[in-house]
C-alpha cells in the first residue's frame, strides 16, 4: 500500500499565517505602541502624539465612552471635518467592539437627519465651526439619540483624560466590523457597507505595497475621510506604522505649509487643488521637495519630487466602497489590454451573468468578487445585504469585461438588462459604443418589447451642435465596436435627454418611446 503523503507547513510558516490571520486594528495599534514608541503616529494643528501615546489615549477615550452606555455592536457617529479625532475614535471603537461611522459633513441638515435616525448612534462627536448650524438641526429632528459630545472645545478631550487608563479590552475578532461608510442610493436611499478589521488591514498592506507606503512615510489627510479614497492611504500609513497629519479642509497655502513643516511624503490631491498651491508657492517660500507627486505642470514638477511608485506609474484601476475602495489595480502589473487593470492580491474577481454564471472572457456581465475586503453588509439592510452577497460573492452592480490577457474593463453600472433572444445587452455596453461616435454628445439605450426577440435594442441620441449623422452610420459604428446582436434596431434624435436629478430618466424614456418587456417585468403589449 503506497504511502499517504501529508503536506505540513514549517512551524514558522503557520505561526505567520495564524498570526496575520488573527489581527485586528487593535493588535497593530498595541504593537506599534511597543515597536515604535516614541515615532510620532499623529499631528493635528498643535496636537502631536506618539504611537505609545495614541495606545493610551485611545484606551482612556474607548473607557469614557462605556461609561457613556456605548459597547459592543454600538455606533459611534463623527460628524465633523478632518480631525486626528476620525482614527482615535475609530481604534477607541474597535478596543470596544463597536462600530465608527464618519458622516459627510457636506450633508444637508435633512440629509444629517436619515443618517442620525439610521444609525441610532450610542454617542455623536459634533464640530460646531462651519456645520454646527446644519448639526443642530439634524440632532433636532432626529430626537437626538445617544450621547453628544462637542469636538471643538474641551469637551471631547475630557475623554482622553479618562482616569481608567487600564486596556482591558481583550482582543477583536478581526472579521467584526469596525467601520460603517455611507455609500452611493441604489435602492433610493444611501446604505452604510460594514468593512472589518481584516477588511482594512489587508487593503492596507496592499495599497502600502502599490504605492511604496512604508515607517517613514507621512501622509497628509487632505482628503475627505469620510470616503474610501483618502481613508485607504490613512489606515495604509497606520498599519505601516508611519504618520498621518491631518488638516481641518482644504487650503492651499495650509496644505503648503504642512508639507514643509512635516515633510509630508503623500497627500490626496487633486488637479484644481495643485494648481492653487502652484500659485501660492511661486516664490517657492516653502520647500515641497518631501512630497511624492505625479502629474504634468512643469512648474509643479520642479517643486515636489516625482512619485515612481508602482501605483504612481500606473495610477487607477476599479473599486467602490463596498471592496474598502480598491478592487483591481492598474500597478499589478505591466501594461493590458484591460482599462481597470487585475484583481488586487487577496480577492477573486469574477464576470457574471444575470443567472449567476461565469461568462466566457470577452463577455460583458457583472463584475463580483469575494475576499478578505469584501464587506460584512450593509447596516440595517438585511434585505438588500442579501441581494448584493447571494451565493457568496459580493455583486457589484456594475459591468465588466475580462479580457483576453486576464485584465478587465470597467464598463457602467448595470441598472436593468435587455433580454434579446437568448442573449443578455447591458444598455451601459451600448451607450459606451455610441458616445464615441464624434458627432454624439449624449445617449440613452431602452429595450422595447419584440413578439419574435423578446425584446430589441432602441438607442435615443442627442447630437453635437451642428453634428449631423444618421441611423444606419450610428447602427454600423456600434456593430464596429462590439458584438453585432448588441447594435440598436432603432436610434431616436432628440434635443435633450431627461432627467431625474442628474440621473437619465430612464422611465420617462420608457413611456415616451415604447420601452419596456425587461426581464422580470411583466411584458408590454
Amino acid at each position: 500500500m503506497p504511502a499517504i503523503l501529508t503536506r505540513v507547513s514549517p512551524p514558522w510558516q503557520s505561526a505567520a499565517m495564524n498570526a496575520l490571520h488573527g489581527l485586528s486594528l487593535v493588535d497593530v495599534l498595541r504593537e506599534h505602541g511597543r515597536s515604535w514608541p516614541t515615532k510620532v503616529a499623529v499631528v493635528d494643528g498643535g496636537f502631536s502624539t506618539s504611537y505609545r501615546e495614541l495606545d493610551l489615549r485611545t484606551t482612556r477615550v474607548a473607557h469614557a465612552l462605556a461609561d457613556l452606555g456605548v459597547g459592543p455592536g454600538d455606533r459611534i457617529l463623527w460628524l465633523g471635518q478632518n480631525s486626528h479625532r476620525v482614527l482615535e475614535l475609530l481604534l477607541a471603537a474597535a478596543k470596544l467592539g463597536a462600530y465608527f461611522c464618519p458622516a459627510n459633513w457636506r450633508q444637508t441638515a435633512d440629509e444629517l437627519t436619515f443618517v442620525i435616525e439610521d444609525l441610532r448612534p450610542a454617542c455623536t462627536v459634533w464640530q460646531d465651526v462651519e456645520i454646527g448650524d446644519a448639526v443642530r438641526a439634524a440632532r433636532d429632528a432626529s430626537g437626538a439619540p445617544g450621547a453628544w459630545l462637542a469636538a471643538d472645545g474641551e469637551e471631547y478631550e475630557t475623554l482622553a483624560a479618562h482616569p481608567d487608563g487600564g486596556d482591558d479590552f481583550g482582543d477583536q475578532d478581526p472579521a467584526e466590523t469596525v467601520l460603517l461608510a455611507y455609500t452611493a442610493a441604489f435602492t433610493g436611499r444611501p446604505s452604510a457597507a460594514m468593512i472589518s478589521h481584516r477588511a482594512l488591514i489587508t487593503q492596507s498592506l496592499v495599497v502600502s505595497r502599490a504605492a511604496d507606503i512604508g515607517p517613514e512615510y507621512v501622509y497628509l489627510n487632505s482628503g475627505p475621510l469620510f470616503h474610501l479614497a483618502t481613508l485607504m492611504q490613512t489606515f495604509a500609513t497606520f498599519v505601516a506604522g508611519g504618520t498621518n497629519v491631518f488638516t481641518r479642509r482644504v487650503d492651499a497655502e495650509e496644505l503648503c505649509r504642512l508639507i514643509d513643516a512635516e515633510g509630508c511624503t503623500g497627500a490626496f490631491l487633486v488637479g484644481p487643488t495643485i494648481k492653487q498651491m502652484i500659485a501660492v508657492n511661486r516664490d517657492h517660500r516653502y520647500d515641497l521637495k518631501s512630497l511624492r507627486s505625479g502629474g504634468r505642470r512643469p512648474e509643479w514638477l520642479e517643486m515636489i519630487t516625482l512619485d515612481t511608485s508602482p501605483m504612481a506609474r500606473n495610477p487607477g484601476g476599479y473599486g467602490q466602497t463596498e471592496v474598502t475602495g480598491m478592487l483591481t489595480f492598474n500597478s499589478t502589473g505591466d501594461e493590458t489590454i484591460g482599462t481597470h487593470g487585475r484583481a488586487a492580491p487577496g480577492v477573486q474577481v469574477r464576470i457574471f451573468d444575470p443567472d449567476g454564471v461565469e461568462v466566457p472572457d470577452g463577455e460583458t456581465g457583472e463584475i463580483v468578487a469575494r475576499g478578505p475586503t469584501i464587506m460584512n453588509g450593509y447596516w440595517n439592510r438585511p434585505a438588500e445585504t442579501a441581494t448584493r452577497l447571494r451565493g457568496g460573492w459580493h455583486h457589484t452592480n456594475d459591468l465588466g469585461r475580462r479580457e483576453a490577457d486576464g485584465s478587465l474593463t470597467f464598463i457602467g453600472p448595470k441598472t436593468r438588462f435587455i433580454k434579446s433572444a437568448a442573449e443578455n445587452i447591458y444598455p451601459a455596453e451600448v451607450e459606451g459604443a455610441i458616445i464615441t461616435h464624434p458627432a454624439v454628445s449624449q445617449c440613452a439605450v431602452i429595450g422595447v418589447p419584440d413578439p419574435q426577440w423578446t425584446q430589441s435594442v432602441k438607442a435615443i441620441v442627442v447630437l453635437q451642435d451642428g453634428a449631423t449623422t444618421t441611423i444606419d452610420e450610428i447602427i454600423e459604428h456600434v456593430r464596429l465596436q462590439i458584438a453585432s446582436y448588441k447594435k440598436p434596431r432603432e436610434v431616436e434624435f432628440v434635443d435633450a435627454l431627461p432627467r431625474a436629478g442628474f440621473a437619465v430618466d430612464y422611465d420617462a424614456l420608457d413611456a415616451r418611446f415604447g420601452g419596456g418587456g425587461y426581464p422580470g417585468a411583466k411584458m408590454q403589449p
